[in-house]
């Protein structure tokens, strides 16, 4: 019998971050070690919750979340509840969780883990990269103490979504995404808006969900952003299956660095494409998977057959 692989999600759970669990928590051969939330989408508190709930639609209850960075390094946090709702889950008023947030917070959890299963775990970032930063500071053995590292953010040849070239998670937190992604990782993938453009849920994707307890809990999530969009984009359940099987994507590998002092550009994932560098060229840095196209069609069929799908 195959050994589970072992998972660490960090996370600031709105609508599709829960997609996200729901995702992995189908998949048996993933132990979800830990969840850790961080303020983005949601104040962390919240996320927590959010997590909570999620993974208990999932059958997956007795996995902990810890709460984590509560605000940016730097700058002040701006919400998304116009997008994900006050709640966070599409307002739709779902009862409270049963289970409750460990008193670990989620930097310390982090660290914790890492060190105690040293090369096996793999980190899913599906939020602002506050707590990845922290405990970078906390353990600068970290890099080498996790697998790999998958990220969900940034647009390196697309436009933004938060500005014209900065997209939310990356511009939630800029200092804290440039220190991690200058950071020598075993393996570092990016999966930004270069790919998640192409995983949309349909309507007609949406009303086949159905059937088991995590089909009807995000059908029901999803709700308010299909009656107002009739589409929706699934950026951290394609970085969770990008995780799970790196074949649905094809990368280019490229140093990727933040720009924090850009008075337009502030935020944006600037990838470094020349072949060759100028002798005056800043020092190097570690080079990144950045995911530039994807099976769409592969990884929609997947997801519906993973959270229950009629058709």
């Amino acid at each position: 019998m195959m050994p589970r692989r072992l998972l660490l999600i960090d996370c600031d759970t709105g609508v599709d971050d829960a997609l996200a669990i729901l995702y992995l928590a189908a998949d048996e051969a993933v132990e979800i070690l830990a969840v850790g939330t961080v303020d983005g989408n949601v104040a962390p508190e919240l996320g927590a919750e959010n997590s909570l709930r999620a993974l208990e639609a999932a059958g997956r209850p007795s996995v902990p979340v810890a709460i984590g960075a509560g605000a940016p390094l730097l700058q002040e946090s701006r919400h998304a509840e116009h997008f994900h709702g006050e709640d966070g889950l599409g307002d739709a008023h779902l009862a409270p969780a049963k289970s409750r947030p460990t008193q670990e917070g989620a930097v310390e959890q982090m660290v914790r883990l890492a060190r105690a299963h040293p090369g096996e775990i793999s980190l899913l970032a599906i939020g602002p990269l506050t707590n990845v930063a922290l405990a970078l500071m906390v353990e600068p053995r970290l890099p080498r103490l996790l697998a790999e590292v998958v990220i969900m953010g940034g647009a390196v040849a697309c436009p933004g979504n938060q500005s014209p070239w900065a997209e939310f998670n990356i511009a939630h937190d800029p200092e804290a995404a440039e220190i991690v992604l200058r950071a020598s990782w075993r393996r570092c993938t990016l999966v930004g808006l270069d790919v998640t453009g192409q995983a949309i849920l349909e309507p007609a994707d949406h009303q086949r969900l159905g059937g088991s307890a995590p089909a009807e809990f995000a059908s029901r999530i999803l709700q308010q952003q299909m009656g107002a969009n009739r589409r929706f984009e699934l950026c951290d359940p394609l970085a969770a299956a990008i995780l799970l099987d790196p074949s649905l994507a094809t990368y280019q590998e490229l140093p990727v660095s933040v720009d924090l002092d850009g008075l337009h550009t502030r935020g944006a994932t600037i990838a470094d494409r020349r072949i060759t560098l100028a002798p005056t060229a800043p020092e190097t840095r570690p080079k990144v998977a950045i995911a530039m196209s994807v099976d769409a069609a592969r990884f929609l069929f997947e997801f519906a057959n993973r959270l229950g799908s009629s058709g």
